[in-house]
């Protein structure tokens, strides 16, 4: 290969490099991860430490450490690293150059040439600061692209038709959304709002917050004037807020975090996701409001719209996904790694720059949406079998996804866990796949927390498993072959369908099949309109229902008939 180009995602917490070949963009390893943290630091020895062995010292040695300084990029200002101080620009350069090594690693030749992406709201100044941090690491940078223009690449490298889309991207340290017209070669960004200083750090810090206070009101200490502790809490916070984004709770443990009056702290707090979730609203409520803001500049309004891409590690959040979908009434891709996307973007650039032809980004999703149902909010009133998504259609698999669930009546025993696939809110409405009960639950008041998680393989099996929070008590299902089976089902249904219109008894379905089909979907209606029926009303719904039952067991044509006939009547009448 001649000429190479490489693409590089240059990342307030991580840095990727990817390149273009056989057609198909590819992110390179480095040190073992296709993801590199940008953190500088110093050894006790002198050596430099890039990545993730910086990143492991930091709450060690945070004054031998830089992390963050894309924030500080066109500032004219220099950073204490060690006994000495740089520019941003050098640090960068610093992870610039080992990106490039190991790309040269990975290709066996050298590597003098990148397009470096920045967030479409980055100044002329913070442009050139990034072009001067190439120069330094040895690259010469042939293009500066929006990294905005860089997802959409990745998502539609090959799209035919024009479309409109709305880029969120959120990552570490800077916010940015953009409104992106692709119309064949052309990709063009009609508008930018942001914020170069939200971000997945200020999560973290939220988190840090918490954190102090609790060890000021339990321990009676404030750990803000130790460094290294407050190094390790910044490390414990942002474990924790990416546990929270697939699990309900997150336990943060630091032992021996500082002595006071000569003994040592210790840190043991669980942290749940609603109480996350409440601290770092208003940075998302910043985050919509520059949603329309970015729509207003383009001059266009939400139903311009075609599709919504999330960008960034900060978008797994779950709450970020569910706001943008409640605002925009579009629900986010997210198919590509939200932390990846750009940098294979920056590579399809950089491809096409080099002349190179480039396919679609192939990445394995879930075509459907699976959850369970539980007591909630359908149209403004409470119900039941409110539908409960875990794992949403186009996730990237495998997937892990927890909820947490809570007992609604005082000593109650047991539990009954349905899954549903579908994307319906009302769960009666989806298709249940599968079911089991947890029974022994503990002697406790209403309230009594259940986890119930979700994991989905590359091989589309599902494995269901709720658990009782305070005890450990499980029960578990698989569903074998969850993302494929209704493929399979509906081909059927549709033969089955297509062979009524078709002549010929060999291939034309029984009658007694299709009346046991409509009483069973009868059946279904009747049980979903008992909730809301009067007294009376239901107890004739339960006769007439059980009468249709004792008929279909019965095997009577007759029968089953007139109790589909009285069992539709009163239907009929509930629904009007």
């Amino acid at each position: 290969m001649s000429d190479i180009i490489i693409g590089i995602d240059l990342g307030t917490t991580n840095s990727e490099v990817a390149i273009v070949q056989g057609g198909q963009a590819r992110v390179i390893e480095v040190d073992g991860s296709r993801i590199l943290p940008s953190v500088v630091g110093l050894a006790d020895d002198g050596r430099l430490l890039v990545g993730q062995a910086a990143r492991n010292q930091y709450p060690l040695y945070p004054e031998r450490t830089v992390r963050s300084i894309k924030r500080r990029m066109g500032e004219d200002a220099k950073v204490e690293m060690g006994d000495k101080a740089y520019t941003p620009q050098e640090i960068s350069a610093l992870i610039l150059r080992r990106l490039k090594q190991a790309a040269e690693d990975d290709l066996g030749q050298p590597v003098e040439k990148a397009v470096i992406t920045v967030p479409a709201y980055f100044s002329d100044a913070q442009r050139q600061a990034t072009r001067d941090a190439g120069a330094l690491a040895g690259l010469e940078v042939v293009r500066i692209i929006n990294e905005p223009t860089a997802a959409a690449l990745a998502y539609e490298v090959d799209q035919a038709e024009a479309k409109t889309i709305l880029v969120y991207d959120l990552g570490g340290g800077t916010f940015d959304v953009s409104v992106v017209r692709l119309d064949r070669d052309v990709t063009e960004v009609l508008a930018s709002h942001g914020n170069n200083h939200l971000g997945g750090d200020d999560f973290d810090a939220k988190l840090v917050e918490r954190l102090v206070g609790w060890l000021e009101a339990e321990k009676g200490v404030d750990p803000s004037g130790d460094r290294g502790a407050m190094a390790r809490l910044a490390r414990a916070a942002e474990t924790a807020k990416i546990a929270l984004s697939d699990a309900p709770y997150a336990r943060v443990e630091e032992e021996y975090l500082l002595e006071h009056d000569g003994k040592p702290v210790h840190l043991s707090l669980e942290l749940d996701r609603s109480e996350y979730e409440a601290m770092i609203a208003p940075f998302i409520d910043e985050t919509l409001e520059a949603m329309h803001i970015a729509l207003e500049g383009a001059g266009l309004t939400v139903s311009d719209l075609d599709e919504v891409l999330l960008v960034g590690g900060a978008t797994r959040t779950p709450l970020i996904q569910q706001r943008i979908e409640q605002e925009l009434g579009i629900q986010p891709r997210s198919e590509v790694d939200p932390e990846l996307c750009v940098a294979t973007g920056a590579a399809i650039q950089a491809a096409v720059i080099a002349g190179e032809q480039v396919a679609r980004v192939l990445v394995d999703v879930t075509p459907y949406t699976f959850g369970t149902s539980a007591l909630g909010l359908l149209d403004g009133e409470p119900y039941l079998y409110t539908y409960i998504p875990l794992i949403r259609k186009n996730t990237p698999i495998p997937v892990t996804k927890s909820e947490a669930f809570s007992t609604i009546d005082d000593g109650q025993k047991a539990i009954d866990v349905k899954v549903y696939q579908g994307e319906d809110p009302d769960a009666l409405n989806n298709t249940e796949i599968g079911s089991y009960r947890i029974e022994g639950l503990s002697d406790v008041p209403a309230g009594n927390v259940i986890v119930t998680t979700f994991s989905l393989d590359i091989n589309g099996i599902l494995h269901v498993t709720s658990r009782e929070k305070r005890t450990g008590l499980e029960a578990r299902t698989t569903i074998d072959n969850a993302t494929t089976r209704f493929e399979q089902e509906e081909l059927t249904e549709a033969r089955e369908r297509l062979s009524v219109l078709i002549d010929g008894e060999a291939e034309r379905v029984p009658e007694e099949r299709r009346e046991r089909v409509a009483a069973k979907a009868l059946l279904e209606k009747a049980e979903r309109l008992m909730d809301g029926a009067s007294p009376q009303d239901r107890e004739d719904l339960v006769d007439l229902a059980e009468a249709l039952r004792d008929a279909l067991a019965g095997g009577d044509a007759a029968a089953i008939e007139e109790a589909v006939n009285a069992l539709s009547d009163l239907v009929y009448y509930l629904e009007s």
